[in-house]
């Protein structure tokens, strides 16, 4: 007859131990699967390529957006609908903190693309490879822009030059940095199918 290996066993319990799991299920379960923003609350930002400024905004958010090789029109439209609606603000009215969103504030956004978001070390040399790739990515992050623009106004959005060496200049007001990956809307819709109730 087969028996299951058990665990600690106590008086009146049995504790199965879990089957062991192979190196390989266990790198896939490391490995990040989602697009990532580091959304930085400023009262400044611009961004520069070869010398011209060719994006800026006043008080705002600067949004650096890393692009995975997996992500799909579902994390676009979560990474936006969290970003316009973070209450990263100051409500001037009531005096309340963390009350009001980008949009309610009547604010700048400046999204930038950053693959070195998805950056892994191997010894001390990055490594970018799951990253999507440029070709996929820049039609990919032109539809986010525009998923913003219409989520919010075409005037308030702004971008940097997607694949150009840009220097970003920023004055974080806070200092406030936030990160978010759209993994969490996975996490998020498994908890309310646990959590009817809520």
């Amino acid at each position: 007859m087969y028996s299951l290996p058990t665990l600690g066993l106590c008086s009146g319990c049995v504790r199965f131990a879990p089957p062991p799991r192979s190196a390989a299920t266990k790198r896939r379960r490391l490995q990040i699967r989602a697009m990532r923003a580091v959304v930085q609350r400023v009262a400044s930002a611009s961004v520069e390529v070869e010398g011209r400024t060719v994006s800026e905004i006043g008080p705002g958010l600067l949004v650096l957006v890393g692009i995975h090789d997996s992500d799909t029109d579902s994390d676009a439209d979560y990474i936006c609908r969290k970003v316009l609606n973070m209450r990263l603000f100051t409500n001037e009215s009531t005096g309340r903190g963390w009350d009001q969103n980008v949009m309610q504030k009547n604010y700048g956004v400046l999204l930038v693309s950053q693959f070195t978001l998805y950056g892994i070390l191997k010894g001390n040399k990055p490594d970018f490879h799951v990253a999507m790739p440029p070709q996929k990515a820049k039609p990919f992050y032109e539809s986010l822009v525009e998923r913003f623009r219409k989520a919010y106004s075409p005037d308030a959005v702004k971008d940097g030059i997607f694949g150009a060496m840009m220097k970003v200049n920023l004055v974080n007001d806070g200092p406030v940095t936030m990160q978010l990956d759209s993994l969490q809307s996975t996490r998020n819709a498994e908890t309310a199918a646990e959590e009817p109730g809520k």
